[in-house]
């Protein structure tokens, strides 16, 4: 047993256990201690695992997705390492094996599921190789740090051929990511949905990968789902969406979300036609690793998606729905949840731009919303620090809005004249502070 590990166990335990009791997350930073004290403490960590590792990266929806993951491997009866609070960084990965680490500095774990920030992998596959990778899907986001897609592409790739025993269990949906897996060299399996679910397409919709990586012609589409991901080829190179081995058929979101795949049919009971992609990562990566999976019926229905991924709340009678939107494709996924539920609404959007946001939120500009314009929408109010901005935005849609910058303020004039049915959508670092909020007032502490 090296000391050096010990230490470094007992003090990011300690740590997390301060900033909890002081209403911080801590997790970052418990990983940073940890790492300072012993550089070596996430190769050792890792090592202990004693079946496979799983990483998930892409731009929307590795949180839920790997939340997912984590019970369904936890309904095999199977020990594992998750980061599910989506510190996804070094310091938040470092810290979701050493905070699961045993008070003499092992490990007992027989699987990782690790949620990783595409701009990390370079800096967290040199302490250990995963074997699996879900890639969920790639879009424009935070520009001022990750620059255009081509960029994350980039890193990811370089992420790749450092693990080159790593199966990539890709978005056949998406011709971005579609591309980066097959060009990668690393063993792949897909999944996709392959029947057309909207009869209409929204021909403003920003579509980021419209033109093929291979030789730079345009994609033809037989239809698309949503932003780029669709049924797609080349008709240049024949470049084209490839063939699918986990295939979600008979879509239903009639009632929360159905479909079947492998001839099982499957359903949860929350919004959003992207978290069936979600599902369907989650399902593929499962039984790609050899997992049964006989409980996944009973995963979706006991999962409660947290961390304010359309997380619910109750506060004063009122119903509130929580989600994290923080890029254009996000976002319109989110308003399309949000319209899903065809009674009246209020609205709260929170925008910062804090480094971890993205300082540069020109990307609002390209978010639909307009949508927000029908009759059930009771109010829209904009808060957090760029609150002008967003007043701004609306204003440039013809929707009026309400000034409260104070997010707690706001959330409390909803509760007290809304219409009891209200959705609260934040960019990323208002999201730990307004789920606290939330959490307090849902108690009656706040």
């Amino acid at each position: 047993m090296r000391v050096r590990r010990l230490i470094a166990v007992w003090a990011a335990k300690i740590v997390s256990t301060a900033c909890r009791l002081s209403g911080r997350q801590g997790v970052t930073f418990a990983g940073k201690v940890a790492l300072r004290i012993d550089p070596r403490i996430l190769r050792d960590l890792s090592a202990m695992v004693r079946e496979k590792i799983f990483v998930v990266c892409g731009t929307n929806g590795k949180t839920t997705t790997n939340n997912l993951l984590c019970s369904a491997i936890e309904s095999e009866g199977k020990k594992l390492v998750c980061n599910h609070t989506g510190s996804n960084m070094l310091a938040g990965v470092a810290a979701a094996f050493v905070l699961a680490a045993k008070n003499n500095g092992s490990l007992d774990a027989d699987y990782a599921c690790i949620e990783i920030d595409e701009a990390s992998t370079l800096r967290i596959f040199p302490h250990f190789k995963p074997d699996y990778m879900v890639l969920t899907n790639l879009f424009r986001d935070q520009l001022d740090r990750y620059g255009e897609i081509d960029i994350t592409m980039d890193m990811l790739g370089r992420a790749m051929k450092m693990a080159p025993d790593m199966t990539v269990i890709v978005n056949g949906d998406d011709a971005l990511s579609a591309y980066l897996a097959m060009k990668s060299g690393n063993s792949y399996v897909t999944y996709g949905i392959t029947e057309r679910v909207f009869e209409e397409q929204d021909g403003k919709e920003i579509r980021e990968g419209r033109f093929c990586k291979n030789c730079g012609a345009r994609l033809d589409y037989e239809f698309y789902h949503y932003s780029q991901l669709g049924k797609y080829r080349c008709p240049q190179c024949g470049f084209a969406r490839p063939a699918i081995d986990f295939e979600a058929s008979s879509i239903d979101m009639s009632e929360g979300l159905g479909f079947t795949v492998e001839n099982r049919h499957f359903y949860a009971n929350y919004r959003g036609f992207y978290n069936i992609y979600n599902i369907l990562a989650a399902y593929s990566a499962g039984c790609t690793a050899g997992l049964e999976l006989r409980a996944f019926d009973r995963v979706l229905a006991e999962f409660n998606p947290q961390n304010g991924r359309m997380e619910q709340f109750t506060v004063g009678g009122t119903h509130i729905v929580l989600n994290l939107a923080k890029n254009p494709a996000g976002f319109n996924q989110n308003i399309s949840a949000v319209m899903e539920d065809k009674k009246e609404k209020d609205i709260i959007i929170v925008i910062n731009d804090n480094a971890q946001d993205g300082t540069d939120i020109s990307w609002l500009w390209d978010v639909d919303f307009d949508r927000f314009s029908e009759d059930n929408i009771h109010s829209i109010t904009v808060s957090g620090i760029r609150c002008q901005d967003m007043r701004l935005r609306m204003k440039y849609v013809n929707i009026s809005s309400e000034l409260i910058a104070d997010v707690k303020s706001a959330i409390e004039a909803r509760v007290r004249d809304g219409c009891k049915n209200l959705y609260v959508l934040v960019n990323y670092t208002a999201l730990f502070s307004t789920r606290n909020i939330l959490v307090e007032m849902s108690r009656g502490r706040a």
